[in-house]
């Protein structure tokens, strides 16, 4: 991300439906998928500021993960010196085996070799241990905000699959996220920037309004229901 997406980050994602969002259903699904216990560890891989991973620390041990100065200078406020690595090259500097949890929320899109990554994923897990990502959707919404946010990409369902071949991982849940919001985001990606250059995503809503799409956000992603399109998508994997 360019660095002041950063200073934007900071300021909306302590209440925004979106960031809180998915930061509570990354929790959760964690929780359902297989219980943190205080001498497991988990890696948030592309930490940003380190909001999510901070929240974590009640449940388990910590690491962070990115290789853009201006998070690594927050993730220096936040977290011990041993807690944080600085990606250098490909590898991340971990023994295999290393981790029982591996989160990587709105990351694989920035980068050119998506399965590299998940290769690495695999790497770092111990048998049964969880790889959780949460990825942008659909091509179809692709506008300025992904260019800006250095995005490679937009997913659909069987391109995440794609990256976790049933041969390596048990796939524990997949689906698109932010359902109802789809057609409002369509408008706002492809109408708005005609008129206005503002971005919602940069504003907080009213708090009812925002109290109501968060638990949409959240509690839908739990459904069981195959949804044809989102916003988002989620993935939980268990390592084989």
């Amino acid at each position: 991300m360019n660095s002041d997406e950063y200073a934007n980050l900071e300021h909306v994602e302590a209440g925004h439906w979106y960031y809180v969002g998915k930061r509570e259903l990354a929790r959760r699904w964690l929780h359902r998928a297989r219980p943190p216990r205080p001498e497991d560890t988990l890696l948030d891989c592309g930490a940003g500021t380190g909001r999510f991973a901070q929240e974590m620390q009640a449940d388990c041990r910590v690491l962070v993960l990115d290789d853009h100065e201006e998070s690594l200078r927050i993730l220096r406020t936040r977290f011990r010196s041993e807690q944080i690595f600085n990606l250098a090259g490909d590898r991340v500097p971990l023994p295999d085996g290393a981790l029982e949890y591996v989160t990587a929320l709105d990351v694989l899109e920035h980068v050119p070799d998506d399965a590299a990554v998940v290769r690495g994923f695999h790497r770092l897990l111990k048998p049964g241990g969880i790889a959780l990502v949460t990825v942008p959707a659909g091509m179809a919404l692709w506008s300025d905000w992904d260019v800006v946010l250095h995005h490679h990409r937009r997913y659909d369902r069987a391109q995440l699959r794609a990256l976790f071949p049933a041969a390596e991982w048990e796939l524990v849940y997949v689906n698109y996220t932010n359902v109802v919001v789809y057609p409002a985001v369509w408008v706002l990606r492809r109408v708005l920037p005609l008129f206005s250059k503002a971005r919602s995503e940069d504003r907080l809503m009213p708090r009812w309004i925002n109290w109501l799409l968060r638990r949409l956000f959240v509690g839908m992603a739990f459904w069981r229901t195959p949804f044809p399109c989102g916003v988002s998508l989620l993935l939980v994997a268990r390592r084989r």
